[in-house]
């Protein structure tokens, strides 16, 4: 037998795995892991095909397809008036998690800790742990998972590197305020610390509320990693293309260890995307495509025994099921499978410690006949 010493060895297969996986083996309705069950944009798909007809199949740039960056970087003006240089300030990845891990690996040394919100998106402190870095974790609670800022600088030490942000937040679909934002410039002020912020949700935003970027804050965006998804803006988590903004000395760093990552990433789906975001209603009516879909469901759940928690943005809804069972969330999770054939994801699994405060969570970016015929078996609960 070989003599292996893991470097992650409290790790296994992710939850969403292992619920994609019993949903398949009971048949049921799949709403636990984030991705549409409905086609992209044909138009897209379109450009796809013609790209690689042009002879867009063989390496992209590393740091990106030019026009792509170009176009990512007139989206950001766009929509937050805040310029970007696409040639030193903005790298296109493979996908969102791509991008967090290479932000980190190029930061993150042995004993740095790094600050996160939990539940957290499920990458983050695997990765800092690999790294040899120390997860330092803030647990947040329902139902609007707030930040007590002030017990957050309680987590500070001289060993104190990075701050992760997710707004909107996976899985509560929580977001980050104004307030929220001068709270951490004020933690932050004076020291070297700098910020990872998740935002591959931003356009996912609800009730006419304004995403909070980091780059809206000078203070934050000159320290700030920004990363985003094109799965998630265009229904098309299969590509894995995403990208990360930061200031030209991070975007060093970052390209530094992108290079010997993945070096490049899909050369016609780049080509493709660059054309499509080229038309500004390709990214702008998103979030009042998901509102739809989120009020619909939600309407849908109101005849049930499940207390729906606030959702302000993302395409996830928790739920309370307290008032149904005692259980596990993880057992009630498996049972929800098994007898009423509907997958959700358990929000324990998105703490270190396993909190268990009895919320699962749906995803809604799903077809409407299937968002109601999930929501009839969920009735019966």
């Amino acid at each position: 037998m070989l003599n292996i010493q893991s470097k992650l060895p409290g790790v296994s297969t992710t939850i969403f795995s292992v619920m994609s996986k019993l949903a398949a083996e009971y048949n049921a309705i799949n709403l636990s892991q984030g991705f549409p069950d409905y086609a992209a944009d044909p138009k897209l798909v379109e450009l796809v095909n013609k790209a690689m007809k042009d002879g867009f199949n063989q390496y992209a740039p590393m740091p990106g397809n030019q026009l792509l960056k170009e176009n990512i970087a007139q989206k950001v003006k766009n929509l937050y008036n805040i310029k970007y240089n696409p040639d030193t300030e903005i790298t296109v990845t493979a996908g969102g998690t791509q991008a967090i891990f290479t932000a980190l690996a190029a930061i993150i040394n042995s004993g740095d800790e790094v600050i996160i919100f939990e539940p957290a998106y499920d990458c983050y402190a695997p990765t800092i742990r690999l790294l040899g870095g120390i997860v330092k974790t803030y647990e947040l609670a329902p139902p609007d998972y707030e930040i007590d800022w002030d017990m957050v600088k309680k987590l500070f030490t001289s060993s104190t590197r990075m701050i992760i942000l997710n707004s909107p937040q996976n899985p509560t679909g929580s977001i980050l305020s104004k307030e929220d934002m001068k709270s951490l410039i004020k933690l932050i002020s004076g020291t070297d610390i700098l910020i990872l912020s998740d935002e591959v949700y931003e356009h996912l935003i609800y009730d006419d509320q304004k995403h909070n970027s980091v780059m809206l804050f000078p203070e934050l965006r000159e320290r700030s990693f920004i990363v985003a998804s094109f799965g998630k803006l265009l229904h098309a988590t299969g590509w894995k293309l995403g990208y990360c903004l930061a200031p030209e000395p991070l975007t060093k760093e970052f390209r530094k260890v992108h290079q010997f990552n993945v070096f490049s990433v899909n050369s016609p789906m780049q080509q493709a995307i660059a054309q499509y975001i080229q038309e500004p209603s390709n990214y702008n009516e998103i979030g009042n495509f998901f509102q739809q879909k989120r009020d619909y469901f939600r309407s849908l759940l109101v005849e049930s025994r499940f207390k729906l928690l606030p959702c302000h943005g993302s395409y996830f809804q928790c739920v309370s099921y307290s008032d149904i069972s005692d259980e596990k969330d993880t057992d009630f999770s498996e049972r929800l499978i098994k007898e009423f054939g509907v997958a959700s994801i358990p929000v324990s699994a998105f703490y270190q410690k396993a909190t268990d405060h009895k919320i699962i969570r749906f995803c809604f970016a799903k077809e409407d006949t299937t968002l109601a015929l999930a929501a009839e078996k969920l009735k019966n609960v």
